[in-house]
């Protein structure tokens, strides 16, 4: 055994896990004598206090036992363990890595995100830019709020439903700004608009059920409705958004048990869904009985004219479950969502919710309240949304002088995001590897394909980015795109 003596950890700490894993090992059976204190201190070349602290600390877990002037032994209630065959008595404490599991698991293997290098422009899916924040009045929102719950005993455990103030401000600017029939009863505060798709799946889908999405949409929403057993099909899509004709045949074939749409600003092209085709899809739920899951992700972010209704405020049926999200607005990590469905699906949701974390954080449920009844949040949403339409129209100009003849683009009416459709001679793949050697982060068109084909588009979000460096990352795109397209060295 061989403590460290330069680590950080404490020396009675590796001796003591020192002792443990060769107990764990067989090396040390029930009832073998260890050596006394004095003398394993004087093998270590450690004080005898230290050598005393680990015997008491493993005699109070069970692992040793003290008989006096006996000595200390290895408990002798421990199971035997057969020997592990160590080569060396010299072996770091601690060298091996865990184990692999031996008994079956499940859910996605799929790699975690991974941090970009230093210096990397991220083109996000469409985050908003957190530099923005009225953190001064955000600060105090969060102070007061915790000293309000503090003082009123209110940070124990809660509605899961979340804090009834949240969710009487959040029905009152639903009710007025987006013509929904949004009561506290009706309502359901999650932890991101992720979650609320999440519990959506859970709680619609059974294994077997078939859930419809476009052709192109947001990848986590696809994954949510698999995780829970659905059988998950592609609906085509067109300027407009789903095609009616197209589901009714998808309905024909199978018994469609919801859809999952995002109408506002299509994920990932941009696209606002015309009143039309919304009443079109809202009647043909009723026709076929399935259920429209509305994911409003960036309702606040609309730059030509006051946004459209969701398609939940014209809902007479009970047909939508509506996600709505304040990630967009003020940060994504506050994490603070909501959905609005009829009390029976809101019910259903807050047991779901028990199971996984009990409940919400209140204190920043109190904070977003107060933040929202001041005005601030109101005021925050005028002021970013100025900035971002002039970054909407930058990264657009930029995309069209820099890029062409290879890119091109149409301004969206809004959203944190650009859909860049490229040329047919660009290597999609090939650009997203040239683009991350530039250290510059796109998200390549197939990243949102059910079936991952190649798409001759890109999704740029410019929310997060300010013009220097909206500017700086399209350069390394156009340099990117001139290492596979020859003659765009000549028109560059």
């Amino acid at each position: 055994m061989s403590p460290d003596r330069d680590s950080s950890r404490p020396l009675n700490v590796q001796i003591g896990e020192g002792i443990v894993e060769k107990i764990r090992a067989g090396l040390l059976s029930p009832g073998t004598p260890l050596p006394g204190s004095r003398e394993f201190a004087a093998i270590l070349g450690v004080n005898r206090k230290t050598i005393v602290l680990v015997y008491d600390e493993l005699a109070a877990q069970g692992w040793l036992t003290t008989e006096g002037r006996r000595g200390t032994f290895v408990s002798p209630n421990l199971p035997h363990v057969q020997g592990a065959g160590w080569t060396s008595q010299k072996r770091p404490i601690l060298e091996d890595p865990l184990p692999f599991a031996d008994y079956p698991v499940y859910g996605s293997t799929a790699p975690l995100p991974e941090a970009a290098p230093k210096g990397t422009i991220d083109f996000t899916d469409g985050a908003p830019d957190t530099r923005l924040v009225p953190f001064g009045a955000l600060s105090s929102a969060f102070r007061h709020a915790l000293l309000e719950s503090a003082r009123g005993n209110q940070l124990g455990y809660a509605d899961p439903r979340g804090l009834a103030d949240l969710r009487n401000t959040l029905g009152s600017m639903l009710r007025i700004e987006r013509g929904l029939k949004a009561d506290p009863e009706n309502i359901c505060v999650v932890r991101g608009s992720q979650m609320g798709i999440y519990l959506a799946a859970k709680i619609l889908v059974r294994s077997g059920d078939t859930v419809a999405l476009e052709q192109l949409t947001y990848p986590p929403a696809r994954d949510a409705f698999r995780s829970c057993g659905a059988a998950v099909i592609s609906i085509e899509q067109d300027e407009f958004g789903m095609r009616p004709d197209a589901l009714i045949s998808a309905c024909k074939a199978h018994p469609i048990r919801a859809i999952y749409l995002t109408p506002h600003h299509q994920f990932p092209t941009t696209i606002t869904m015309p009143i039309e085709r919304r009443m079109e899809l809202l009647q043909l739920a009723h026709e076929y009985g399935f259920v429209i899951v509305e994911d409003d992700y960036d309702h606040e972010f609309h730059f030509n004219h006051n946004p459209m209704q969701p398609m939940a405020a014209m809902d007479r049926r009970g047909k939508v479950i509506y996600i709505g999200s304040l990630s967009k607005i003020l940060a994504p990590g506050l994490r603070v969502g909501y959905v609005v469905a009829p009390p029976p699906i809101i019910h259903r949701m807050a047991n779901e919710i028990v199971l996984i974390d009990r409940q919400g954080n209140s204190v920043t449920e109190r904070a977003v309240s107060d933040f929202m009844q001041s005005g601030e949040l109101r005021r925050h949403i005028r002021h970013a949304a100025k900035i971002y339409h002039a970054r909407c129209h930058t990264a657009a100009a930029l995309v069209s002088e820099c890029l062409h003849p290879f890119a091109s683009v149409d301004i969206p009416d809004g959203g944190l995001a650009l859909w860049v459709r490229m040329a047919d001679g660009v290597d999609m793949a090939q650009l997203f590897d040239n683009t991350r050697e530039n250290k510059v982060q796109i998200l390549p068109g197939s990243t949102f394909s059910s079936d991952s084909r190649e798409v001759q588009a890109m999704r740029l979000g410019y929310a997060c980015l300010n013009e220097i460096e909206i500017k700086c990352g399209i350069d390394r795109i156009k340099s990117a795109l001139s290492r596979q397209v020859r003659p765009y060295r000549a028109t560059a």
